[in-house]
């Protein structure tokens, strides 16, 4: 279980995250919503180590792992899916899912069996760059190289963003697929209820660096939901 204790995060003197406190559990998905600039990504980086927290501690099946480097955190598991994908536009589609390998024992370096059962259009373009891809077909490839590293925890930082209808379905299938499975716990940062709501067995809530609602999904009220993530 990943577990955020009373985390600060501040960006010289400007404060993201006032000492916010979030659990992810092995076998659920966990939304973290809200609208924009209130800190949902400033938590990601705080959980993957992209930027050090100034106060709480980060806790990872029961190590603190709040003073580890991102590449350490990878190491047990961690893989982060950043918004706007970050893929290497100039390597060739195998070649990014290849970059995954960096984390894993010379004995683990080959793609899951499944990996081209979960995304069967990443199949049919191994050799082509990734920059050459759609939007979606990028999304797409982000994931599948985070699954390479055999991550139990996968952080996704919205991963509809500018993804056509019908590969936002196809996504949304992905991670429940994944969740199902019960093997990774999975933290998905967005911006849209409906797509959130039909995936989580939790939910939080962020407001202004701070969790303001946090619950099971039956739990909440679905209106006031709605009514903290308008403009």
């Amino acid at each position: 279980m990943l577990e955020v204790k009373q985390v600060s995060l501040h960006y010289g003197a400007a404060i993201a995250l006032r000492q916010v406190s979030l659990q992810a559990r092995i076998g659920e998905v966990t939304c973290l919503l809200g609208r924009n600039g209130v800190g949902k990504t400033s938590m990601l980086r705080a959980i993957t180590g992209a930027h050090p927290i100034s106060g709480g501690a980060i806790v990872w099946n029961g190590e603190n792992i709040s003073r580890l480097a991102p590449y350490e955190r990878a190491r047990r598991g961690i893989a982060w899916v950043p918004q706007g994908r970050d893929i290497f536009p100039l390597l060739t589609v195998r070649e990014n899912l290849e970059t995954g390998f960096a984390v894993l024992p010379r004995g683990q370096r080959k793609f899951p069996d499944d990996m081209y059962d979960l995304f069967p259009i990443l199949k049919t373009m191994t050799r082509r760059r990734g920059g050459d891809l759609s939007g979606g077909q990028q999304q797409q490839l982000a994931i599948a190289r985070a699954l390479v590293t055999r991550p139990r925890l996968l952080v996704l930082d919205e991963p509809t963003e500018g993804i056509q209808p019908s590969i936002i379905k196809d996504i949304g299938r992905v991670i429940d697929l994944l969740r199902a499975r019960g093997e990774m716990a999975i933290l998905l940062v967005e911006q849209y209820f409906d797509f959130a709501r039909d995936l989580a067995q939790r939910i939080a809530v962020m407001d202004r660096g701070d969790i303001v609602l946090d619950g099971r999904r039956e739990e909440l009220d679905e209106e006031d939901v709605r009514r903290r993530l308008s403009v």
